[in-house]
């Protein structure tokens, strides 16, 4: 977890060296961006003196404490709908997009070895596979030697956007997971361990032999994960790369939906993965504290113009010119301070 704790070091680092005079920009939410987040947050209090606070405590967390007003920003990978953004008086943006892999814990098995599609992962989440010599786990894999091992399941335990975007995934490929589990951030799952957070998914399977989880890319490249490959809504067997998650996302219609909240799973294309997914941000159209939202939308739009390069060595996809255009024209017609002035046009 050497990764983890130097991403977490980073952040504190650049949560605690604010100099005097610069607002701090506070936000919590989603752990699917967190590795990009820190190191954002390190860059940027290098380049500018300002530092951010991140908690990475899930969506679910995200999304109560920018309702509660106890950060400038939210962060959450799963989108809220125009009616709720609308009610509560919300700007939702896309900030960064990545890839959700399934990650096994299998004696002699590599990254990339083991083949998986939809509807045999949906079974092993609905816990009707079993066992790693499944019938339908070996058709898959022709040629690999598939352990006589009990699949141990590790899922999220927390409300969470990656189990969402996971979910929603697995409703996409399987009736039977759609009409007995859903899609939710928070779930009744049949069967498994519950652990908090990426960080905690990718701990408990790195510790426990013959398991099978689901965690942002960063994640498992960092933590030295084995991910399999799967098969995707065209039939072609695709890896967990940039250029597959690049695919996915390349066709997606950002302005169709309010709040920029469109659903990257499942998407056609011979080289799209199945389980691309973005993460956005969620702040006040008229927040309390101008200063620190001015802050955090300088921030958001440094990261934008500039943070693409970490991102992609991160293994994240930046946004497109497009969609960051048509992200900072929203920041200035909608987010205001109290006498109707943008903020953002002010702070930059």
């Amino acid at each position: 977890m050497k990764f983890i704790h130097t991403i977490a070091a980073a952040a504190l680092a650049a949560a605690f060296a604010v100099p005097a005079g610069a607002a701090d920009i506070s936000g919590a939410g989603a752990t699917f961006p967190y590795p990009i987040y820190a190191k954002w947050a390190d860059s940027y209090k290098k380049e500018t003196g300002v530092g951010m606070n991140y908690q990475s405590i899930g969506s679910g967390g995200g999304i109560k404490q920018i309702k509660a007003k106890t950060v400038s920003f939210g962060a959450t990978d799963a989108p809220l709908k125009g009616d709720e953004l609308e009610k509560d008086g919300l700007v939702q943006f896309p900030a960064v997009m990545g890839g959700i892999v399934p990650v096994v814990n299998l004696e002699g098995i590599k990254p990339g070895e083991l083949v998986i599609d939809g509807p045999t992962l949906a079974r092993i989440f609905l816990a009707e596979v079993k066992s790693w010599d499944d019938p339908a786990i070996a058709k898959l894999n022709a040629g690999v030697k598939l352990p006589k091992q009990a699949i141990a399941i590790v899922h999220r335990s927390d409300g969470s956007g990656t189990t969402y975007n996971f979910a929603y995934y697995l409703g996409e490929v399987s009736a039977d997971w759609k009409t007995k589990v859903g899609v939710n951030t928070a779930l009744q799952w049949p069967a498994g361990i519950g652990a908090k957070g990426n960080e905690g998914v990718a701990n408990n399977v790195a510790n426990t032999k013959g398991s099978i989880g689901y965690v942002e890319y960063a994640y498992a490249k960092q933590n030295k994960l084995t991910h399999t490959k799967m098969i995707n809504k065209d039939g072609k067997t695709v890896d967990a790369t940039a250029a597959s998650f690049q695919a996915a996302a390349a066709n997606a219609n950002w302005s169709s939906v309010p709040g920029y909240g469109v659903i990257l799973a499942n998407q056609p294309g011979e080289q799209s993965w199945p389980m691309t997914a973005a993460t956005w941000i969620l702040m006040y159209k008229q927040p309390k504290d101008t200063a620190a939202s001015g802050e955090a939308l300088k921030f958001f739009a440094w990261a934008y113009d500039k943070g693409s390069k970490a991102a992609e060595d991160l293994d994240y996809i930046p946004m497109p010119k497009n969609v960051v255009d048509s992200v900072k024209k929203t920041w200035g017609a909608e987010i205001k301070d109290a006498s109707g002035k943008p903020i953002f046009a002010m702070s930059h």
